[in-house]
């Protein structure tokens, strides 16, 4: 019997490898695709941007999410960690493009405003939060084995 639970150990272990392994090659392989989408992206609106005659702010606001995006995934592949602070920042540049793209070119302001800048508010208090709390209580590191 000693034969069988020695054997179920093994198959236990190679199932274990190879799973890790597909994860692995797949979360690489999508770190690799969200990127290169990002930067085709990002290009794509800059030269877009270039034929404009006149570049908007809500344009460049563009440029700095996809300059997050890109890296919150360069952090993301470095640590296996998602970096929280990121997509709030993402967020907040997002509000703040909305709102500076519907104040200068669709309407006049309304109480939409108040949502919008309600928002940034509250996403800039996650982020002092989220900074506090990571300096005040840091996760610990575990070793890879």
């Amino acid at each position: 019997m000693k034969w069988a639970d020695r054997m179920r150990i093994r198959v236990h272990a190679g199932a274990n490898s190879i799973g890790n392994l597909g994860v692995e090659l797949f979360h690489y392989l999508a770190l690799f695709g969200i990127g290169a989408i990002t930067v085709y992206a990002g290009i794509t609106t800059f030269i877009e941007m270039l034929h404009q005659e006149k570049i908007s702010v809500d344009d460049i606001l563009l440029l700095f999410i996809y300059l997050e995006l890109l890296a919150m995934s360069g952090i993301y592949f470095r640590t296996n960690h998602m970096p929280l602070r990121f997509l709030l920042y993402i967020g907040v540049t997002a509000l703040i493009r909305l709102l500076i793209s519907d104040v200068s070119h669709h309407k006049s302001p309304d109480e939409g405003i108040l949502y919008l800048t309600g928002g940034v508010v509250l996403l800039s208090v996650s982020i002092l939060v989220v900074r506090y709390a990571s300096a005040r209580f840091p996760s610990v590191k575990e070793k890879n084995d």
